[in-house]
């Protein structure tokens, strides 16, 4: 199989990056953010791009980067919460081992204040959080090779959730 040793999807918010560093180190690979590379590339933060551009011009700049990093990098990989939602991107997704992070909405609030940093949660974060979440669950299950529950799990536990659900060895 080519491409990262695992790609990470899931919510905002879940520990997409704190996992996937803490896997990264487990496995002795090395870890790639699509959202990092965004933000390298364009020199602005991700909510910057979204309000000076709008999310058509943010969903364009990382379709490019995902199939860049799935083309480039062969560690763990962690993606954008909306990368999914490209039709592309979930076919180059295919084929790939994909662990998709799952948490239920009170997690998201305990995690992440669900706080307007967050584009696309700036009014009544709950309400739209379950509102992104109805709208892809079942794109980040298409996905998946594996679903990770991560509520109520520190990210030592779901990083070895992680290694066991996917059969990986640590280095």
């Amino acid at each position: 199989m080519s491409g990262p040793l695992v790609v990470l999807v899931g919510p905002m918010g879940v520990g997409k990056s704190t996992v996937g560093l803490m896997l990264a180190e487990r496995l002795g690979a090395g870890y790639r953010d699509t959202d990092a590379d965004i933000v390298a590339e364009q020199g602005r933060a991700i909510a910057d791009i979204f309000v000076e551009e709008g999310e058509a011009a943010f969903r364009a700049a990382e379709k490019r980067a995902v199939r860049r990093a799935l083309a480039e990098h062969d560690g763990v990989l962690s993606l954008g919460g909306g990368a999914i939602l490209d039709e592309d991107t979930r076919g180059l997704l295919a084929g790939q081992r994909v662990l998709y992070l799952s948490m239920d909405v009170e997690e998201a609030v305990k995690r992440t204040g669900l706080n307007t940093a967050r584009p696309l949660l700036a009014v009544n974060p709950r309400k739209q959080w379950r509102e992104l979440m109805e709208a892809r669950r079942h794109l980040y299950e298409e996905v998946a090779t594996a679903v990770l529950p991560t509520d109520g799990r520190t990210p030592e536990e779901v990083t070895q959730a992680a290694l066991d659900a996917l059969e990986l060895k640590e280095a």
